[in-house]
């Protein structure tokens, strides 16, 4: 028999596991020298002015066959196995992998940034010198976007796949168990580089490769199956099974799906700003108190209203966090936010971002076909580096002059290394983007008050919230409906929304090509 019991705790018990543990026990009811306790998630209740971390605890009998530690999957040698060639080395990319080497066959994967250590020098050439390399950035090279833009593994998308699979696979790679736990479990950007090298190993250690600096370039079509990839711009690859796993900003990709014939879809996103706060005045806010203390973490908050019709929403919030330039290619302003393990930043961000539909995206460009929402995004990110001095310094304004329609005289401190000058945030942003956000503002702060400050900082633009096109595949064979061995897979194609939801496409993606090798009719 096995109950699940809630256990309530002031924060400073909150690592006194035993009394935790011997509390669910005697409020389960259950007795005798054979019970077992684990907990399975831990979270915070910070509604009332009492904040207590909440556990939830199963608790069985010894001689049930019930465990809950973490498996190592059985992984085979592939090296002359049947070969897969996924493009990307993201979650997607690299679970696809694993999932592979489980199912016996050889991942070939090609990423066409650095390995995870190397592109460190590249964010730094962005941070400190605004050079941005189009192959090499913040969303491009190995580990994909997640890597350095905070590592938070939360997810939705439960009714997919195993997310179980996902955590467990990151503990055994160097992830801190806790994950396993935490109702919002985050590993960290500090972190993240040498898990994301050890899921390398483990998949070289078995046979499969990877591939640095292998720009997919052009996709060759013979009878409606892509039967070799163009790397670079000269070298010719012959593919029988392809995964695409390129991540939401691989714009030149889409490109090239559009010109070989291969249909693409126009996809609304959402697009709009990231807001900064100091991460003392959230804490107040959040946790009714005047200091957050030692056992407390830094507060979050997830925020939501209906403006007309369109959805505005917080997006990918980070607390203790840095706000980072996440171009993709010269030219442009795009911000995201990432924090480090630890969160211990003076600063909270998150993205503030309004719905964008077809209609609002053919008012400013033409409607030519399936890349008109990439476009759109393009020209925002466009005219906000336009307004600037040619470097990475992003626009901004405080946000009550944002809400207000004025110029800030002056603009908070910042974690955004490249810097931040004061424009006019709010008509450099479309008006149907604008205007929504200002009105959201208000109703923020009635669930937060304390949220609508001249002490935060709207700084421009949050535009790489999802892939603006969605890569089609049949819901059964997850395959491509007009070309043969083609898989679409995680954010790029429009089918995950983060780490742990791309991670759980990738090893789907995988299982479905194991079908199709088995029965290539089907």
């Amino acid at each position: 028999m096995q109950k699940t019991v809630q256990v309530r705790v002031a924060p400073e018990k909150r690592d006194d596991v035993n009394a935790i543990l011997t509390s669910a026990i005697r409020k389960s009811g259950m007795n005798g020298p054979s019970i077992r306790a684990e907990i399975l998630k831990r979270s915070i209740d910070a509604r009332k002015k009492q904040v207590l971390f909440v556990f939830q605890v199963a608790v069985w009998t010894d001689d049930e066959d019930i465990s809950f530690a973490v498996e190592s999957p059985s992984y085979l040698n592939v090296e002359s196995a049947p070969e897969v060639h996924i493009i990307g080395a993201g979650p997607a990319g690299y679970f696809a992998a694993l999932e592979c080497l489980g199912l016996g066959l050889k991942p070939v994967i090609l990423e066409r940034g650095k390995d995870v250590r190397t592109r460190r020098r590249d964010l730094r050439a962005i941070q400190q010198f605004s050079v941005v390399d189009p192959d090499s950035n913040y969303c491009f090279g190995e580990g994909g976007a997640g890597t350095y833009s905070d590592g938070k593994l939360y997810t939705r998308s439960t009714k997919r796949g195993n997310v179980r699979e996902v955590l467990e696979s990151l503990v055994l790679h160097g992830a801190d168990p806790d994950i396993m736990v935490d109702a919002h479990p985050h590993i960290g950007s500090n972190n993240l580089p040498k898990i994301i090298q050890g899921i390398r190993e483990t998949i070289l250690g078995h046979g499969g490769e990877v591939h640095f600096g292998a720009r997919v370039s052009g996709f060759i079509m013979r009878n409606g199956v892509v039967a070799a990839l163009r790397l670079n711009d000269n070298e010719e690859v012959s593919v029988e099974r392809v995964i695409l796993a390129t991540g939401h900003s691989a714009r030149d990709i889409y490109t090239l799906l559009y010109e070989a014939g291969i249909a693409i879809e126009l996809k609304p996103f959402a697009l709009g700003v990231r807001i900064e706060h100091p991460q003392a005045l959230i804490d107040r806010i959040q946790y009714s108190r005047d200091e957050r203390g030692e056992y407390l973490p830094p507060a979050s908050y997830n925020l939501a209203c209906q403006v007309d019709d369109k959805g505005v929403y917080s997006f990918c919030m980070c607390p203790g966090g840095l706000v980072v330039p996440a171009a993709t290619a010269p030219g442009e302003i795009v911000v995201n936010g990432m924090s480090l393990s630890r969160r211990d930043s003076a600063y909270a961000n998150a993205g503030t971002v309004v719905e964008v539909g077809k209609e609002l995206i053919h008012k400013y460009c033409e409607a030519t076909g399936p890349l008109d929402a990439m476009r759109f995004q393009q020209m925002v990110e466009q005219r906000c580096f336009d307004s600037g001095d040619g470097s990475q310094a992003a626009p901004a304004q405080r946000l009550t002059d944002f809400v207000d329609g004025k110029l800030s005289s002056d603009l908070p401190s910042t974690s955004y290394i490249p810097g931040i000058y004061s424009a006019p945030v709010d008509r450099l942003l479309p008006e149907e983007i604008t205007n929504p956000l200002r009105r959201a503002m208000r109703k923020f702060d009635k669930r937060m008050k304390g949220y609508f400050t001249s002490e935060a900082a709207v700084i421009a633009t949050e535009s790489r919230t999802s892939a603006p096109v969605r890569v089609p595949r049949d819901k059964d064979s997850m395959m491509h409906p007009g070309v043969s061995g083609l898989f679409p897979c995680g954010e790029g194609a429009g089918y995950a929304g983060g780490i742990v939801s791309a991670a759980v496409d990738g090893k789907r993606v995988a299982r479905a090509v194991a079908r199709f090798i088995q029965q290539p009719g089907v």
